[in-house]
């Protein structure tokens, strides 16, 4: 199973920490973000990556010279879910991909690893608790989930707090097939939308990852939620960076 890192944004909202860095390179406990990512991964046997960089790539390439890369020149004008299929041409074998600004356990990457499930997303199903005292991220900001018998009815953020059985923390899991329908339905919105106004998006190359999901369940695809209850911090902002540094440690490395 490959991994497919999404980290080409510059991460505005998190400055000044990304003035000359991207965003990955923060530190949290005396580690990287991206390297938090990869012990995760590799606790699992995930040691084939692949980074969709951007912004500051040349700073990934140096660092991590293991890394497949594949580079979205366009990232200002563009947004996370044409960053991921930057590396298209990788999908054609089972896959996790993952924002770049995310910590998770381990035990969450195992278990989305081996779900059996075609397209499976990581959810947070403590995620009000982190919210209490996030004012910069407030909850309507979050990438909100509904989920029926174990299906993923729902994905979006205007989903009210009390409806969401948790929040996407950003991992998903493709099995070969998956990986194939998910490169088939952005293929045909592409076709149909390039340029143009596509859902909530003032283009479809500004779309993020969770409106093609919700189109594609709105045509009756089918999407697993594999849980975590807590066990997960987005590192979005300063007050978030300052959250993650009091609050994650190596003890999330056993989990």
């Amino acid at each position: 199973m490959r991994v497919i890192v999404i980290g080409a944004g510059r991460g505005r909202r998190l400055m000044p920490t990304t003035a000359d860095a991207p965003k990955c390179f923060a530190e949290v406990a005396g580690r990287r973000l991206l390297d938090w990512a990869l012990d995760s991964f590799r606790a699992n046997g995930l040691e084939r990556v692949c980074f969709v960089g951007g912004y500051q790539i040349e700073k990934v390439r140096a660092e991590y010279p293991q890394f497949d890369f594949r580079h979205n020149a366009d990232w200002e004008s563009n947004n996370i879910l044409a960053s991921l299929f930057y590396a298209a041409d990788l999908m054609d074998e089972p896959f996790i991909c993952c924002y770049s600004d995310v910590l998770f356990t381990p035990d969450i990457v195992g278990r989305l690893a081996a779900s059996p499930a075609d397209m499976a997303l990581g959810v947070d199903t403590a995620w009000l608790a982190r919210y209490e005292h996030r004012s910069d991220h407030p909850p309507d900001d979050a990438e909100k989930v509904t989920a029926t018998n174990g299906r993923v009815t729902r994905v979006h953020r205007q989903i009210p707090e009390g409806d969401a059985h948790g929040e996407y923390i950003g991992l998903a899991k493709f099995s070969a097939t998956g990986a194939k329908r998910l490169r088939e339905y952005y293929q045909r919105r592409r076709d149909e939308f390039a340029g143009r106004p596509w859902r909530e998006a003032a283009s479809f190359e500004k779309a993020y990852k969770i409106l093609l999901f919700q189109d594609m369940i709105e045509q009756g695809e089918r999407f697993a939620h594999v849980d975590t209850p807590g066990g997960y911090i987005e590192v979005d902002t300063q007050q978030d960076f300052e959250y993650a540094q009091q609050f994650w440690t190596t003890k999330h490395l056993r989990k």
